[in-house]
Order: structure tokens, then sequence, then C-alpha cells
């Protein structure tokens, strides 16, 4: 028993290590990181799943349970995709990528380039994926690969948002117009926006997400 709880306190300690790297470095800095080391992208996905797991409700269910009242023809994209949970739930064709396979499904490749043509998707989704300093520039690949009038959904961790204003502000910047917004959950807020053309090349100042750091228990 002892050895387990040293074992657990851990993976833990690595867990949270990942995690600040995840949020504090560029996506290029995690798909090196990650290509470097593939088993530490598993431990993480095990941390972050133990955390996920005390919710009362998973965010990805949200989006699963939206997409089955929309068309099947309807091709997604899913950003941070981990297990393919998404993938697997629906009937639509879905592009998943991440930056190690966890499923034969995956994609590896850096969310900010991902290997898609223009205008080739009609959803793209982040859930809990909005990893990096570089968030203008991920955001702005989603943008890429929508075609005009596409949905984008974002599910992030409620306390991630410093100012949700500016944050739904700057998305206009990146072409984006909010269609709703659910705040309902102490957990997690979804978003959905709709593409209105292409982003503009200035800075979004507001584009800002607090680092999910985790304590130690």
């Amino acid at each position: 028993a002892l050895r387990a709880r040293m074992e657990e306190r851990l993976l833990g300690a690595r867990f949270r290590c990942l995690n600040q790297q995840l949020y504090t470095g560029s996506s290029r800095d995690a798909a090196r990181l990650f290509r470097a080391d593939p088993a530490a992208f598993h431990l993480y996905h095990q941390g972050f799943e133990r955390q996920v797991r005390r919710w009362p409700e998973r965010p990805v269910q949200r989006i699963v349970r939206y997409l089955r009242r929309r068309p099947a023809s309807l091709v997604v994209a899913d950003f941070g995709c981990g297990d393919c949970t998404l993938a697997t739930s629906v009937k639509n064709q879905v592009h998943c990528f991440d930056l190690v396979p966890l499923s034969p499904r995956v994609t590896v490749c850096d969310m900010a380039e991902v290997p898609l043509a223009a205008e080739s998707v009609d959803v793209a989704v982040f859930c809990l994926a909005l990893m990096g300093t570089n968030l203008q520039e991920i955001l702005g690949e989603a943008n890429r690969v929508l075609r005009l009038g596409g949905t984008l959904m974002v599910a992030e961790v409620a306390s991630r948002f410093e100012d949700t204003s500016a944050f739904l502000k700057a998305m206009t910047q990146l072409g984006f117009r909010t269609v709703s917004k659910d705040f309902s959950s102490s957990y997690f807020y979804l978003l959905e926006f709709a593409k209105t053309g292409p982003p503009r090349a200035s800075p979004a100042p507001g584009l800002r997400l607090r680092p999910c750091l985790y304590k130690r228990r």
C-alpha cells in the first residue's frame, strides 16, 4: 500500500509538471516534447482523465449530443482528440488530431498546422484542448479549415477565463461570431461560434486563458 501511494504521488507530480509545460509553452513546444517522449503523453492523459472523472459531466458528451442533433453528413475536425471519444460516438466523419496517437484514428500533428485543406470541414472542436501560448495561431488554423458559416465548438475549464467578454470580442477578430454561450457549469464553459470570414492579421489581446495548473493533493 505504501509503494502504491508513493507511485501515485510520483505520477501526480509528473502529470503536474507536464501539464504546466503544455500550458506555458507553444503548441510546437508540446509537439517536440511528446515526439521525444511519447510515453509522457500517456502519463499526461491518465492524469487528465483522473481530474475530469471527478466532474459531474464530461464536456465531450455535451458536444456528442450537439452533433447527434445535426446532420451526420457534416465533416468534423477534433483538435486535441485524446482517445477519440467524439469520433466513436457520432456518425459524422471526424478528423482526429493530437500530439500522440492513443487510437489508430489519430493523425499526429501540431494543432497550429493540421493536414487539412482550407474550408474542408463543417465543425471544428476544441474540447479541453486550447493549450499553449499561441492561441491565436491555433484558432486561426481552425478558421482556415472551416467552411464559411461553419461551426467552432469550444469547451474549456471555467476558471481559465480571465475576462469572458474580452475573449468573445477577440474571437470576432479571428473571424468568428458568437452563436451561443453556456456558463451553467462551474467546471467548464461551452461556447459555439460561426465562421464569418478570415481572421484579421492584427493581434487579439483579449484572447487570453489562464494556465490550468493543478495543486498537489
